[in-house]
Parts: C-alpha cells; structure tokens; sequence
C-alpha cells in the first residue's frame, strides 16, 4: 500500500486522521485509529485536564502507535492542558480556535509535531513562519465550528501558499475524498464525522443513529458573530435561527450554546443536543470498527487512482 510524506513525519502507515472532536473523540476512538494505521486524536475540548490525562492513558493502554491530542484554544483550561500534552509527552498536538505560538518552543523541546487546524491561506502562512510541523486545511463543509471557505477551494490555496505538509478536512468520508484531497496537493485527510460511527466511537447512540438517519440536505449553519457551527437539524437549530432572525447577541448565543454538545454526544439528546456534523454525514451508512473504515478508504483511493492513471496512459 502507498504512502505520502505524511505518514513518514508523524510515524503512521496510512495519511488519515481522525478529527479531534469534543466528547466524540475519546481514547478508544483514539486508540482503534491509531492502532488501524492512521493517526486517532483524543478531542480535549474544555475538559479539565485530568479527564484528557485518563484519555491518553486509555489509548496507551491499547496500543504503542503514534497518537495526538487536539488542543481548543479557547478552553480556560488551556495552560493546564498544554502542561499535560508535555508532561506526557504525546507525539501529536493538533490545535483550533487560537494561536499556538507562544507554546511552539515547549512542545518542539519535548519533541511534539504541531499541526493547527487552518481555514484561511493568512494564517496557514503565519504558523508556518512560527515553525508548526504542517497543517489542517479544513473547509466549511466539516462539522462543528466552521470558516467561510470551501475545502476544494482552500486545500489548493493553502497547498501553493506554504511548503510544509498540508492535511485536508471537511467533507471527506471515503477513498474519493481521499483521492480527492491527494489532486489538490494534499497529502493526507482527516475524517471526524465518519468515525463518528466507527463501532469503538463511545458516543451515546442516539448520536451515531442522527448521523445514519442524515440526508444530503440535513446539516444546517448556527451561531453568528463570526463563530458558526455546522449541525443536524432538530429544535436547538431552530432556537438559534430564531435568535439570529432578531439579531440577538452574540452572548444570548453562546448561552443557548452551553453545555448542548455534551448533551448530544453523552447524553443522547438530539432534539435539544449540539448534532456536529459535516455535509457528508449523508455518505455514512453503516457502523463499523475503525479498522474496517480506513481498509476500505484506503482500497477505494488506490482502486481510483491506478484507474485514473490508466486513463492518463490510454489518452497517451
């Protein structure tokens, strides 16, 4: 099977990720990706740090592969959380929601690779200045918190702008995705949404069921005041879009915000719950053991580009 740079600087065997998400992505997600091949990412969010420290003692545990921790930069736990990542030394460190420049030189000192989660060509060239390892050219059609830039509008801009590895994200659930990403100048994914139904996911069900039960047409844009949020459609999203038809503020939001991705992804409530989301939640139809997922990404990807490569032989 073949393999992208990517997969050299991060020690992995296949260039797939799996997205750091917010009490979605615990240790045994983590841990069935990693062990697969890719890389699997325990999801931090604004958990206190010694809940992320049980994480990434549950997917060493389980295995001796490379894994990360994603690192919100907005958690008032983000000091503690830095110090943690360290003290453990987690081979990984991938970062949204903020800048992690001023914490560059401890995690390079404790030989971390930094990877922040990118969604404009401005900042993927400030970070790399700073020295990050590579980055997540992720477009408005993931999950969760979004920018305004499409992935095949982004992935190739941020691709000609910088010169360190560039990982795509936001509407990716299979092999064309990956393939996909890999014409644009991409040298790997990443996936959150379609292990959102891998069988080792920890998610309440009625979670992974939302997102079997998703049409094309089913995620919807929340929030406003330039932080937006990619969801299923249920009575939450219709709260927020009656906030935003009268220009509620951005602190009537945030409050209508708090505490829902819990109650959708542990609790189970998905009328009233945060159902993050990507736009491909409809390409997901079945629940499967991570494993099975990349194997099949994988020979999807490879079946598409030696078909593509005859063709370019046949026009010759």
């Amino acid at each position: 099977m073949w393999r992208t740079p990517l997969c050299d600087l991060l020690g992995i065997t296949y260039p797939i990720l799996q997205g750091g998400m917010a009490w979605v992505a615990t240790g045994e997600l983590a841990a069935a990706v990693s062990s697969a091949g890719g890389l699997g990412i325990i999801g931090a969010g604004n958990a206190p740090p010694e809940m992320v420290r049980q994480e990434i003692r549950k997917v060493r545990e389980r295995t001796d592969r490379p894994f990360g921790v994603n690192l919100y930069y907005m958690s008032p736990y983000i000091e503690e959380l830095v110090d943690l990542v360290v003290e453990e030394r987690v081979p990984v460190v991938t970062t949204g929601a903020g800048n992690p420049g001023k914490h560059l030189p401890r995690f390079r000192e404790a030989g971390i690779k930094v990877i922040p989660v990118v969604a404009s060509v401005a900042l993927a060239k400030r970070l790399e200045r700073l020295g990050v390892d590579a980055l997540i050219a992720e477009g408005m059609e993931c999950g969760g918190h979004i920018g305004e830039i499409t992935t095949m509008a982004l992935v190739p801009q941020i691709v000609d702008a910088v010169k360190i590895p560039v990982i795509a994200a936001g509407g990716i659930a299979d092999g064309r995705g990956l393939a996909a990403a890999l014409a644009l100048g991409a040298q790997g994914v990443q996936m959150g949404t379609r292990f959102i139904c891998a069988s080792e996911c920890t998610v309440h069900p009625n979670y992974k069921e939302a997102i079997l039960r998703a049409g094309d047409r089913d995620t919807v844009v929340t929030g406003g005041h330039g932080h937006y949020v990619r969801v299923l459609r249920n009575k939450l999203s219709r709260q927020f879009e009656e906030l935003a038809a009268r220009g509620a503020s951005w602190e009537e939001m945030d409050k209508l915000g708090a505490g829902k991705l819990r109650a959708a992804a542990v609790e189970g409530d998905i009328e009233y719950g945060s159902v993050m989301a990507g736009q491909i939640a409809a390409l997901v139809k079945e629940i499967k053991p991570a494993a099975e997922i990349i194997k099949e990404v994988m020979e999807e990807a490879t079946a598409i580009l030696f078909r593509l490569g005859d063709m370019v032989k046949g026009g010759n």
